[in-house]
């Protein structure tokens, strides 16, 4: 363990209503999901933090989100899942924060949980999927969404998916290998060329996994000729809008992937994520420590970043 702070940005949680409203999705007794979800407990989650010497893990929900059941229910849903994760930071003083689930694509359930989550539970920030069914989160309809979270200066971590037009493409290709990167993508495009990001510059995104395929793609969305009816919706510069956004390095720690991340990103927007229990904190550091960073440059990545985005962090 390490004596300096690590705050891990993207930490999942599973609440029991959560996994009781995914196996009721048709997906069999274990939902189909991952056995380190079905096993998951708070404790073994603080087990993971200690043993990689993460003092603080922001809590989110992974896919599918809270878009399980009807309106009533998916709103309901994330309240009881907010109020879990309320529970956890009671209970655990200083380990936890939170980025509060949503019942979106439900834009006026939304937004009395967006009040909720920053009002009374003083979540550090919302969680968003990058798309809901094949809307992606630049829409026009999810526009009293983000000006609300523009209004309040708020943190918004996104969480990639499978949209419903590219799920299940390939039979033996899982849609979490291509389609979760792909999809952060096409977020950030639409949120770009859509104008959200010019029009509300005041929400502090937060995108997962490197950013997906952005820091690859950079110079083509930058270069090619067909952006161009798009381009007075960024009258910064498509640079400045891909550099203002933050970026956690969950499973994105691995040397091809950081070597485009840190070439493109500046190092004040990047962030120590793991995506457990879907990978460790151990995976993230080890990959960090193999990019030649100094001490300071480290602390910025594993701690400062997060402390800096979100003041009411524990300590």
């Amino acid at each position: 363990m390490t004596t300096g702070r690590r705050v891990d940005v993207h930490h999942h949680f599973y609440p029991p209503e959560y996994l009781d409203a995914i196996r009721g999705g048709g997906h069999g007794a274990d939902g189909g999901l991952f056995p380190g979800v079905t096993n998951w407990t708070p404790a073994r989650t603080i087990e993971e933090m200690d043993r990689h010497g993460a003092t603080t893990a922001v809590l989110s929900l992974s896919p599918p989100g809270c878009q399980l059941g009807d309106v009533d229910f998916n709103r309901r849903l994330a309240r009881l899942c907010g109020d879990y994760a309320a529970g956890m930071i009671r209970d655990n003083p200083g380990r936890f924060g939170l980025f509060a689930p949503m019942p979106m694509p439900d834009i006026d359930g939304t937004l009395q949980a967006i009040a909720y989550a920053l009002d009374v539970l003083k979540a550090e920030g919302i969680a968003l999927m990058t798309s809901y069914g094949n809307r992606w989160l630049g829409d026009p309809l999810f526009d009293p969404v983000m000006e609300e979270l523009n209004r309040r200066k708020a943190v918004v971590y996104v969480h990639p998916l499978a949209a419903d037009c590219c799920t299940g493409l390939i039979d033996w290709v899982p849609d979490a290998l291509i389609e979760y990167p792909n999809d952060t993508s096409r977020a950030i495009l639409s949120l770009m060329f859509g104008g959200t990001l010019t029009r509300l510059p005041d929400i502090r995104f937060i995108f997962c996994h490197g950013g997906g395929t952005i820091p690859f793609l950079s110079g083509r969305i930058k270069h090619s000729g067909s952006n161009r009816p798009f381009l007075s919706r960024v009258p910064k510069g498509i640079d400045y809008e891909l550099r203002k956004l933050h970026y956690d390095i969950a499973l994105a720690a691995f040397r091809p992937s950081l070597l485009a991340l840190l070439d493109y990103i500046p190092l004040s927007q990047i962030l120590l994520g793991s995506d457990y229990p879907f990978s460790s904190i151990g995976t993230s550091i080890e990959g960090l420590a193999t990019m030649n960073l100094s001490a300071d440059q480290l602390q910025t990545i594993y701690c400062d970043n997060a402390e800096r985005l979100m003041p009411t962090l524990p300590k």
